[in-house]
């Protein structure tokens, strides 16, 4: 699995090859340096972590900073691991290369995103889960339009069960976008335009796999 470690600059919209304007989101995607090469001898499978971002190296640990060292690069901020990575079989990865991203992807490739979400803090059922509240304001009701209604509970079982949806915390999670087409690759920029919406705000951290 190849990829890339990038920053989300914002949308914009391109047009295909027949003439569709299609949304898109702008990625400054790395570059980034290989940091470690592991292999089935050493470490038992094969992988690529890859490094981006810079940070002061006065807020780097040491063992942090051997490892960056190691690699004589400078600190960086983001470490992410790539298994199998596609490059590393054709024998043209090493220790402290860079890797850009039109080594990587080419414009019409099939790509996913994954992004911290945005938070949205401690929101009610209708926000959170599209509940569609008790009803209508009638028979006194005057504040029932967003709320949950019954949880089902009674003297059995007496507890709410595990997974019910009720009101939390929303967002500021984990989330994959599958299947983005690769619409536009800017090289001189380190910049890819991928189609559709990617999660999270932007200058944000976004991994692009493939």
């Amino acid at each position: 699995m190849s990829g890339i470690i990038g920053r989300k600059i914002g949308m914009t919209s391109v047009f295909s090859a027949t003439g569709q304007n299609v949304p898109c989101t702008v990625i400054e995607a790395g570059p980034c340096v290989v940091t470690q090469v592991k292999n089935e001898e050493t470490d038992g499978y094969t992988a690529v972590q890859l490094g981006y971002g810079e940070v002061k190296e006065k807020n780097v640990p040491k063992a942090i900073a051997g490892h960056f060292a190691k690699a004589q690069t400078t600190p960086k901020r983001e470490l992410v691991e790539f298994r199998d990575f596609r490059i590393e079989f054709e024998g043209g990865i090493q220790l402290g290369q860079e890797v850009l991203v039109g080594e990587v992807f080419k414009e019409g490739d099939f790509v996913d995103a994954v992004g911290t979400s945005k938070g949205k803090g401690f929101q009610g059922v209708v926000k959170r889960h599209g509940f569609g509240g008790v009803g209508q304001r009638t028979h006194g009701q005057h504040n029932r339009e967003r709320a949950p209604g019954s949880i089902g509970g009674a003297s059995f079982p007496a507890r709410v069960f595990k997974g019910m949806r009720m009101a939390g915390r929303t967002g500021g999670k984990r989330v994959k976008m599958t299947n983005l087409r690769v619409m536009k690759i800017v090289p001189e920029k380190n910049l890819i335009l991928v189609s559709g919406s990617v999660p999270g705000a932007n200058n944000s951290i976004v991994i692009l796999e493939k």
